[in-house]
């Protein structure tokens, strides 16, 4: 089973990311929601979803983002119980309708090769305008060649695009880079050892930058 995790902390466009949770056609996974001790309480928003999917919720009391990102994810990923894939969600980036029915659709093309699996995305602004083309992988690719690939802005990346095995998670952790910032591209080379990372380009993953995310800062 698939545990979608949300580091959250901002209300914003929180919504939109439930609502692409509850448009997805395959409902088999679970949501963990982590407050990082945000000032802007989800819960009055949670209650009008409460009955639409299954998710659970904690505030924690100590703001830890804002001194380490990765931090933040582990606690959250902590919330999760013993599902075997993860994915960490931003809590403004949005599910394209059938991404959990494609991660399940294709999950015996990858599950004995990758250990690690991506979406195509698209880049939205705070306009709800879309700001990139639909962003596309190779099938199969090496973290380490995806990763140069990114240096040379071949190509673009984000945590929120990524499903990854647990196993693997609590193997190598996220490494504690200054605001996170290549954090997750370290690990998508660390977790997925020697096999490569499959990409599934028919669901589309929507990324939003604005003012106020981190990457649009």
């Amino acid at each position: 089973m698939l545990a979608i995790i949300i580091p959250y902390f901002k209300l914003t466009f929180f919504e939109e990311t439930l609502q692409s949770i509850v448009n997805q056609t395959n409902k088999n996974f679970r949501v963990y929601i982590g407050d990082d001790a945000s000032e802007e309480s989800p819960i009055d928003l949670l209650k009008k979803y409460e009955d639409q999917f299954d998710f659970s919720y904690h505030r924690f009391e100590d703001n830890l983002g804002g001194t380490s990102l990765t931090k933040q994810w582990d606690r959250c990923i902590a919330l999760s119980g013993n599902e075997d894939w993860l994915m960490i969600l931003g809590d403004d980036d949005i599910l394209g309708d059938n991404v959990v029915e494609s991660f399940y659709s294709q999950y015996k093309e990858f599950n004995e090769i990758s250990n690690v699996v991506r979406f195509a995305t698209v880049v939205l602004n705070e306009q709800d305008h879309t700001i990139s083309k639909v962003h596309k992988h190779p099938r199969l690719e090496k973290g380490i060649d995806f990763f140069i690939r990114k240096l040379k802005w071949e190509t673009r990346s984000s945590l929120s695009e990524y499903f990854f095995k647990r196993g693997v998670y609590l193997k190598y952790r996220f490494k504690d880079y200054p605001s996170g910032f290549y954090s997750d591209d370290r690990a998508w080379i660390d977790f997925s050892e020697d096999k490569p990372i499959y990409t599934i380009n028919e669901s589309v993953i929507t990324i939003r930058i604005s003012d106020s995310s981190l990457s649009g800062t």
